[in-house]
């Protein structure tokens, strides 16, 4: 749901005696058309809009000086700056201009309440601004009133865990919400401040029965409710998880300064002398910049997790090998004969391999 503005002068409430008196308004067979971006008016429901073009100015200023009521009707593209009829919805919403406001950077903007639904038929001019004759409509009244009663239950069932689940929308709204008496108005005020897009809303609008547009929206917010739930346990989650995070860093910085008062840490003693060791190695600036890489790294590592552990086992790889380190080798057979009956029983097939080995070494010097 789109979050309800907590300091509107006007309450989107509406009770059943006042929607009754909007039925039975007196609506004309031509009106002033009033062509809607990005936004649907639906009966009863008051909204504020942003008039910037001058045909609309026009028709608004006009308009308010007579009976104060116009046709609204969405585009089907918000990018056209002069809409002709083929580029509006045949469906909109007889509305009531309710106040009109100066706005300090200078534009001007409307409060407006939908009074009726009503059919496009024939736009008879387009100048100074659109005026076309409509035919009124009325919702489905042969529909069971239990069904449209159990979809309006079930929607402030859902509109309220919407609420409660979202961080944007003010509790405030529960109160809207849980004072809707009318099934026609609560599923009319829900659809206009959902997050459906401008072609789902105007769907509803054009929906004659209150419990099918009902049922439409009551799948829409269903999933709206999951995906609130869902992404309130990933915060919850990757709450919990930053925190055991943040706890083990904490601990970890506590015991290093313990460790410092007591004349330093054994892991920064033993990463000294992995570092002594490095300098005692002939290997090439390669080497010694990656061996280097490996200590920093090793630093960073928290001593409990299973990474640390291997990280050192590698350091002490590296540190033992006999980097560019030789020895003279020995091909005395005899002696190697010696060392290999003491050092291993048996084996004689294997103690003769090496010995031939050995002896063809000799022989290529």
């Amino acid at each position: 749901m789109i979050p309800i503005d907590e300091e509107s002068e006007y309450i989107p409430l509406l009770s059943q005696e006042e929607e009754e008196d909007l039925k039975k308004v007196n609506i004309p067979d031509v009106l002033p058309i009033l062509p809607l971006r990005n936004t649907v008016l639906f009966p009863g429901v008051v909204i504020p809009i942003t008039v910037g073009r001058d045909k609309s100015l026009k028709l608004v200023q006009e308009v308010y000086k007579k009976n104060k009521i116009l046709g609204a009707v969405a585009q089907k593209d918000g990018t056209i700056e002069d809409p002709e009829m083929d580029d509006l919805y045949r469906i909109g919403t007889v509305a009531q201009i309710l106040k009109i406001l100066e706005m300090p950077d200078g534009s001007t903007s409307v409060i407006i309440q939908g009074r009726k639904r009503f059919m496009l038929n024939d736009l008879l001019t387009e100048k100074p601004y659109h005026v076309a004759r409509i035919t009124p409509l009325e919702d489905d009244e042969d529909e069971p009133a239990g069904e449209a009663k159990a979809v309006a239950a079930a929607l402030k069932d859902l509109s309220i865990k919407i609420i409660k689940l979202s961080s944007n929308i003010p509790t405030e709204a529960t109160f809207a919400v849980k004072n809707i008496e009318s099934p026609s108005f609560l599923v009319n005020f829900l659809a206009s401040n959902s997050e459906l897009s401008l072609k789902q809303k105007q769907d509803l609008l054009e929906t004659h029965s209150v419990a099918k547009r009902g049922f439409t929206l009551l799948e829409s917010l269903s999933n709206e409710v999951q995906m609130l739930e869902l992404k309130n346990d990933i915060q919850t989650k990757v709450k919990s998880d930053l925190d055991q995070q943040q706890r083990e860093f904490l601990l970890h910085q506590q015991m290093k300064t313990i460790q410092d008062e007591l004349g330093g840490s054994p892991l920064d003693q033993e990463v000294l002398d992995f570092r002594e060791k490095g300098k005692k190695k002939k290997w090439n600036k390669e080497v010694a910049a990656s061996f280097e890489k490996e200590l920093d790294k090793l630093l960073r590592l928290n001593p409990a997790t299973g990474e640390y552990s291997v990280q050192v086992n590698y350091i002490q790889t590296l540190v033992e090998l006999p980097w560019n380190e030789y020895t003279k080798d020995n091909f005395n057979l005899k002696r190697a004969s010696r060392i290999l009956d003491k050092d291993h029983f048996g084996l004689e097939k294997v103690k003769d391999r090496i010995l031939e080995h050995l002896a063809v070494l000799k022989l290529k010097g």
